[in-house]
């Protein structure tokens, strides 16, 4: 069986054990920065027997080298936002297939058929620039929801408004996916009861509002929406798999996908359930880049696949990833 059919196959615990660290060799052998990068750490592949003994490239490598695990051509350059002067991160993608089917299996997987929602997504700050990986995948769920309405918008909120409150009343499903400073502008300007809709944010005040606290964000839209809970998107410009949350900031991970919580002090070592650590993410989409990520992100686990995702490292450069600070 093919990696890529084996990825996608994944049932349970051994099968993931299993083809991460298929998909280790193979990354080992053909990835050039990360054979080096494990070089580096004395890391000998054929000691490599569990997902704790998998060395984890650092996220700031995709800003200052091209992280390829494959020869064939570049179909797609994700970058991030960055910001002004600063390096942004460049995920090269050379099957944008492989994109295309982890986020659709990831979101049916908590969510159900695309296909069955309205999707409108108002993602201005990713709107405004290019290589969004955000925007790729809000698109194409847009056209696979194949819903008239379904749209994006960008500083339409009195449309956007009378399109919630219309859907509302027909009953019609809906996925709102948004910025967090576009979800508090909507809510600052119209009042809703939604009973039909998934409010979901994709983090970050993108410099256009002061940095809020999730809990205190989330408080405010479930006000404003009239929902009982607001849902999160975690992704990032590097990874190729998406977490998601339906509420209280607790994020499950596709099968796909596993979050390994280290030691901030110690980044080869692991710390125990509940403690919380640096993220490091297993992300087998993204087999022909790097599957083994250590983020500048904090979290911890507090259940079989269950995380929460605490903030950013002190001092270390905001990007464009879908993350709150708390």
């Amino acid at each position: 069986m093919k990696l890529e059919e084996q990825i996608f196959g994944i049932k349970n615990e051994a099968d993931f054990v299993n083809t991460s660290l298929q998909v280790f060799q193979f990354q080992y052998q053909n990835n050039e920065v990360y054979q080096k990068f494990c070089k580096l750490l004395n890391i000998q592949p054929q000691h490599v027997k569990t997902l704790q003994d998998i060395p984890f490239l650092p996220i700031d490598f995709f800003k200052n080298h091209q992280i390829l695990s494959s020869s064939k051509n570049i179909e797609e350059t994700f970058t991030s936002s960055g910001t002004t002067g600063n390096l942004t991160s460049k995920h090269l993608v050379t099957n944008l297939n492989l994109y295309e089917k982890s986020f659709i299996k990831a979101f049916e997987g908590f969510y159900g058929a695309i296909e069955e929602y309205v999707t409108l997504a108002l993602l201005p700050a990713y709107l405004e620039r290019k290589g969004s990986s955000l925007i790729y995948m809000a698109n194409h769920f847009i056209h696979k929801s194949k819903h008239p309405e379904s749209g994006f918008y960008l500083d339409e909120l009195e449309e956007l408004a009378t399109l919630l409150k219309k859907l509302e009343q027909e009953g019609k499903k809906v996925l709102l996916i948004g910025v967090s400073f576009a979800l508090l502008d909507l809510v600052e300007r119209e009042q809703f009861q939604l009973k039909n809709t998934i409010v979901m944010e994709t983090g970050g005040m993108k410099g256009r509002r002061k940095e809020m606290i999730r809990t205190e964000l989330h408080e405010i839209l479930k006000e404003g929406f009239g929902v009982d809970q607001i849902h999160s998107e975690y992704g990032m410009t590097e990874l190729l798999s998406q977490a998601y949350s339906k509420g209280e900031g607790v994020f499950n991970c596709p099968n796909t996908m596993k979050l390994l919580i280290r030691d901030t002090e110690d980044a080869l070592s692991y710390v125990a359930e509940g403690k919380t650590g640096g993220i490091n993410v297993i992300d087998l989409a993204n087999l022909n880049s790097c599957s083994f990520i250590a983020t500048q992100d904090l979290g911890k686990k507090i259940g079989e696949n269950s995380y929460e995702i605490l903030g950013r490292f002190d001092h270390s450069d905001v990007r464009g990833c879908n993350l709150m600070v708390l």
